[in-house]
């Protein structure tokens, strides 16, 4: 959530930066400002007006002690007449608060300078290109479901059975490969300096509006009514939501976490190459990690961020590029994103298993995530947060890249996770 402060001192930089993601701020812009100086009139008048009562309550003793208790009975009306005045500008004040909180919470991040113009992902920007020069497949190759039902890995149809479309099954080595990639990104995140965490899968709404998912995605969250409770749709709103309500010393920043969860999303559902498989599902595996940072240290923690998710993708001997999102393609969120992509040459397209995100203050100042500066005051800290990795999409192009007329080579990182090093 962007600042009042931000919008009082320049709401024009707001509204420019802001066309970068596409956004017309200016609407929502103006009546947030409008609705602020309504609300800091009706505030200066009520303590005005309280100013008034406690005067005049002090002189109703003294009249009576003069014995003019006609002027006094006077002094009473009229403080009961300015207690109720003032009430009726406080109710009037937290009505003008709320809605001013209801159109701030409608306003997306700003987006920093290096984020390119766009309005899709095709205007997205390639900024580095990694693994293999190019995936040379056997003669026959198969795509990943297909792969997955010879080799018995995962049964889709099963998955439907039981719940539905994008429930997969996974069996046997399937299985254990997904347990192989799920340890291998924890020891290498914890090797890192994260601290492995375990949070619940559910959440409630005010984690949700902490990290943003309400009220902007909640059409793709999965919502248990009994309870108001949401399924995570990532492990970074549990972790994120670690610091919510906190002030975190100085010396406590960094502050760095990695988990495992089960991810759920809603997403809309669709026909064609592009939704089968692993390639969308609505129950998947993904490692996270986040940190809190100080303002100054966020994007070279940023950096970092991105060079430690490189090295798994790059350790897994996988075709790769980053991009930098265009704002039109961020998140309503996020400050700057870095997307990773595989390459499956099976299904000739690139595959997103990574994204890599500063926030900056925009979370922190919804979750009301503070650290003492060096002064002891207190300052809003910056989150970022990343995958670390997706699983659906690295098992996808895992089992197609490797590929060979003898089965699927496991690369020699993960060998000693699952104990085989080919699935036939």
């Amino acid at each position: 959530m962007l600042t009042l402060k931000m919008l009082r001192d320049d709401p024009q930089q707001v509204i420019d930066r802001l066309k970068v993601k596409n956004f017309d701020a200016k609407p929502i812009v103006d009546k947030v400002l409008e609705l602020d100086s309504l609300r800091r009139s009706l505030q200066q008048q009520s303590d005005n007006l309280l100013a008034e009562q406690k005067k005049r309550a002090g002189e109703i003793g003294v009249l009576l002690k003069q014995g003019l208790k006609e002027e006094a009975e006077a002094a009473k009306a009229a403080v009961a007449e300015l207690k109720t005045k003032s009430a009726e500008l406080l109710e009037q004040g937290e009505k003008a608060a709320n809605e001013l909180q209801d159109n701030l919470v409608l306003l997306p991040n700003l987006p920093c300078s290096l984020v390119p113009e766009g309005k899709s992902a095709a205007d997205n920007l390639v900024v580095k290109e990694g693994g293999p020069a190019e995936v040379r497949l056997p003669e026959g190759a198969l795509p990943h479901w297909e792969l997955a039902k010879k080799y018995d890995l995962i049964d889709f149809d099963l998955g439907v059975k039981i719940t539905g479309a994008g429930f997969p099954v996974y069996k046997g080595k399937g299985a254990k490969l997904q347990r192989a990639l799920i340890n291998f990104f924890l020891d290498r995140n914890t090797a890192a300096g994260y601290s492995e965490t375990e949070p619940p899968v559910v959440v409630n709404a005010a984690s949700g509006f902490g990290t943003g998912q309400l009220p902007d995605k909640e059409a793709q969250m999965y919502y248990v009514g009994l309870d108001d409770f949401y399924l995570v749709p990532t492990a970074e709103v549990p972790l994120t939501n670690i610091y919510r309500d906190v002030i975190l010393e100085g010396d406590q920043l960094p502050q760095k976490i990695t988990a495992y969860t089960p991810c759920f999303r809603r997403e809309a559902g669709s026909y064609g190459k592009d939704v089968r498989g692993l390639n969308r599902l609505h129950q998947f595996d993904k490692v996270e990690i986040v940190r809190i940072e100080k303002p100054e240290n966020s994007y070279a923690a940023l950096d970092e961020m991105i060079a430690h998710v490189e090295g798994l993708v790059r350790d897994l001997g996988l075709k790769y590029h980053i991009l930098r999102l265009c704002g039109g393609d961020m998140s309503f969120t996020s400050a700057i994103t870095y997307d990773f992509e595989l390459w499956s040459a099976a299904q000739g397209r690139w595959l997103e298993i990574s994204s890599v995100s500063n926030f900056e203050t925009y979370q922190a100042n919804r979750l009301h995530l503070r650290y003492r500066d060096e002064n002891g005051k207190p300052q809003l800290a910056h989150t970022l947060n990343g995958s670390s990795l997706a699983l659906p999409r690295v098992v996808a192009a895992l089992l197609e890249d490797n590929q060979t007329p003898d089965g699927i080579v496991i690369p020699e990182v993960l060998r000693p996770y699952t104990g085989f090093d080919i699935i036939r």
